[in-house]
This record gives structure tokens, sequence and C-alpha cells, in this order.
């Protein structure tokens, strides 16, 4: 699973936003997936009932991942601390208030102190459709991610996987995806973009919930959390 640490090291979770309960069609994709593959009938049954959780506030959602880039997990928890401390609610108005001086003093960088006032910006000014995302289809939703500064589309696909709760992405970026296929499927032979789509192309519509367990293969302690929260993240393209 990836990080928002976009480093490849897993997080802790801490500090987010309401919890999002199991996906809906987790148990019917579970059934589904061991059915076809037989790698999958072998992985999923080794997690029992965990599954996927994510949050439900995408701003914030966002804002985490965008601090937690290119630095280690307690590097990040501590900046996302003293953020919270200068805006406890992580509202864009508040945000955008506290302006650069104190998003600075909390341990972020200048250039990831522009990002986050960009991300406020954008909600703040609506040049981003939040509020209609549910309804919209994924490559929409990361057209629109993707004009904000410092979110990539691996940040964007991992959003999809982890706020908006999407079915079946395949984040391709993602070396924590491409190194579970290597293992599981290849017998840790190096793994190609080309291998990782014919693999997955046997986990439609429910590529997002393979993808989890590949993720956990590599990192079965690990809790299934937010965009923040996957082992294996890309380094994830920023602008």
């Amino acid at each position: 699973m990836a990080t928002s640490r976009e480093n490849g090291e897993a997080p802790k979770v801490t500090d987010l936003a309401q919890v999002i309960q199991v996906p809906h069609y987790w148990e019917e994709a579970k059934i589904e997936l061991m059915k076809r593959d037989r790698i999958m009938k072998k992985l999923i049954p080794q997690f029992g009932d965990l599954h996927l959780v994510g949050h439900s506030d995408p701003f914030t959602t966002l804002a985490r991942s965008l601090v937690g880039q290119q630095i280690t997990p307690k590097a990040a928890d501590a900046a996302w601390k003293k953020l919270l401390l200068a805006c406890p609610k992580c509202t864009p108005s508040q945000v955008l208030k506290a302006g650069a001086e104190q998003l600075s003093a909390c341990g972020l960088s200048k250039r990831k102190t522009e990002y986050i006032l960009d991300l406020a910006d954008h909600f703040k000014a609506k040049r981003v459709h939040a509020s209609q995302w549910d309804q919209m289809d994924d490559e929409a939703v990361i057209a629109e991610l993707v004009q904000i500064r410092g979110i990539g589309r691996w940040t964007a696909e991992m959003f999809l996987i982890f706020n908006l709760l999407r079915p079946n992405v395949l984040p391709l970026d993602d070396p924590g995806l491409i190194q579970g296929i290597s293992v599981n499927y290849f017998s840790g032979e190096p793994v190609s973009r080309s291998d990782a789509r014919e693999v997955s192309a046997n986990w439609e519509p429910w590529r997002t919930v393979a993808t989890w367990y590949l993720w956990r293969s590599l990192d079965p302690a690990a809790a299934p959390a937010a965009p923040d929260a996957a082992p294996g993240a890309a380094a994830g393209t920023v602008k």
C-alpha cells in the first residue's frame, strides 16, 4: 500500500478525519477475486476481516498527503500536529488565514507551504468541485486534482482509493503495487507496467481491492488508512 510520505516508508495513522467503515463492495470483490485469481485465492484469506478504510474530508486528506511528501513518517507526524495547532479545524479558510509565516513555523518547507496554500485557495475559490467528486469518474477527478501544485497522478490515485473509496484504481506509479505483483506473480522477477496491466486485467472491476491485498502482502502489520498510509508509496510527481 503506498504512503503519503511518498518515500516508501510505512506511516503511522494519526490525527486524521472521521474514518469511513467497510467499503460496500469489499466482500463481493473478495469473493470474485478469489474465484478468478489463484494468487488472490491464497492471499485474501490471510488477512481475515481486515479491509481498506478511508477518511471523509477531502481537504484534510489532501493537506495531510502534501505535508508528508518526501520526509520521514516521524517528521511528517510532527509537522502535521503543529499544523493542527495553528489550524485546529484544518479548513481552507483557516489555512489561508494562517498564511505562509505560520505554516512555515510548523516545519514546512517554503515549497510545501506554497502547496498547502494553493490547495486551500483551490478549495476556497471552488476551482475544484469537491462536492461533485462522488459523481465524477476517476479520470475527471484526477484531472482536477493534478491542477493543484504538489499533486501528481500518484497522489490523486491514492485520494481516489482512500477518500472516495473507488473500487477499480490501478496505481501503476506505485512501487508497492509493482513489488507486490513481482513477489506474488513473478517469483520476485522485475515487472513492467505492461506486465502489471496484464495481471490486473483479471481483477476488473476490483483493482483497488487486489492492490490493497498486494500492499498487505508486503507489510502485513501496517494499518490501512488514507492516502498517506499505503506501504511502498511512489515518489509522487509534484509541480
